[in-house]
């Protein structure tokens, strides 16, 4: 199926995509990173099919390199773009391979970028997770922070319902403490306000995200 978000085409894999094919809990974060991405080198990790990657293209940014180890959902994101014939997908470079692998490689590289989405895959599905899961979201948030440029913005998130916002807070903190890195948090950001949370159970709220700036 086909839909629009903000003037971008989407096309979804509703059979056989994540989820339901898109993950419609972040459609305010998209519009946030579109609102930054404008003449930025951009990084989208865990790419998926493109979500963050067209938003930021529609932004303006100067270019965006997209990330995820899943060559089926690439293709999807490619065809995402193609369905707009108003970005430039000259901008637009799509690579598959291992996020924390590729991390490393563009770190030893030197390369460096304006704005970094980090958006993984869930870590932790309940509590008992959490002590690995922090350490998966401590190595990938360090190593942005390493590749972010000075004045950057990091926009990371976890959908981990075993990951409290406090502890995700925490896991970046300290993430910035052995990147060197002086970060501020200049926003939260949260599921859009129609994603619904049923008050019998509130690990339903399980995305949270930070906007970091580094200095």
């Amino acid at each position: 199926m086909t839909f629009t978000e903000d003037d971008v085409v989407y096309r979804v894999d509703v059979e056989q995509g994540q989820k339901t094919g898109f993950y419609l809990d972040q459609r305010t974060n998209r519009a946030v990173v579109r609102q930054l991405a404008g003449a930025k080198d951009v990084l989208n990790m865990f790419a998926y099919t493109g979500g963050f990657t067209l938003a930021a293209l529609a932004g303006g940014a100067a270019s965006v390199l997209s990330i995820d180890s899943a060559a089926d959902a690439l293709r999807l994101a490619a065809r995402n773009l193609a369905a707009n014939p108003g970005l430039d997908a000259a901008r637009a470079e799509w690579r598959e391979a291992d996020v924390f692998t590729d991390l490393r490689r563009l770190r030893n590289e030197g390369r460096s970028f304006d704005l970094i989405v980090l958006d993984p895959p869930k870590f932790a599905p309940t509590a008992a997770h959490a002590a690995r899961a922090a350490r998966a979201y401590k190595d990938i948030n360090l190593l942005a922070l390493k590749l972010l440029a000075p004045g950057g913005l990091l926009a990371t998130f976890s959908c981990s319902g075993g990951v409290p916002a406090d502890l995700f807070q925490k896991i970046v903190a300290g993430a910035a403490v052995d990147a060197r890195a002086d970060a501020t948090v200049v926003a939260r950001m949260t599921a859009s306000a129609d994603h619904p949370v049923a008050l019998a159970f509130p690990e339903g709220d399980y995305l949270k995200g930070l906007l970091v700036r580094k200095a």
